[in-house]
């Protein structure tokens, strides 16, 4: 059974891309902990990183600080990054398709560690909201 991850990937359900190519897909959080919080996943479904094989752990992470870089272009306030990958349900892991988070920080953002991904600001964004962030980022990696 296919899991959301694969749905958009194969472009069932519809997402905003800040990046793709043959191998990984990144995408806002539908969440937006803060703004800009995106998601790299593998095209090729593996559930955790324990299922990588070294081609696929290169693909993805040699993609994750150019992606870093871009979302940090988008917003001269982001002052850091949290980089995050819950592996296995007893880690927190709800999407069995290995993902990673990339949510920027901000020095005023008061954000506990231990809570940025449980925060949910999806209500605070429309689809012109999700799009201008997607497209601010996309443009950040050209």
């Amino acid at each position: 059974m296919a899991d959301i991850f694969d749905k958009i990937i194969e472009g069932e359900i519809p997402s905003y891309k800040v990046y793709e190519d043959a191998d990984v897909l990144a995408f806002l959080d539908i969440s937006q902990v803060t703004p800009g919080h995106t998601l790299l996943v593998p095209k090729k479904h593996v559930d955790n990183i324990f299922d990588y094989d070294d081609e696929t752990a290169q693909k993805v992470l040699l993609t994750l600080p150019k992606l870093a870089r871009a979302i940090r272009k988008t917003n001269p306030k982001i002052t850091g990054m949290n980089i995050s990958s819950n592996n296995g349900e007893s880690a927190g892991q709800t999407v069995m398709h290995s993902h990673w988070h990339l949510i920027p920080r901000f020095d005023d953002d008061h954000l506990n560690e231990t809570l940025v991904p449980t925060i949910d600001h999806s209500a605070d964004y429309d689809d012109a909201r999700y799009q201008e962030l997607a497209d601010q980022i996309k443009k950040a990696l050209s």
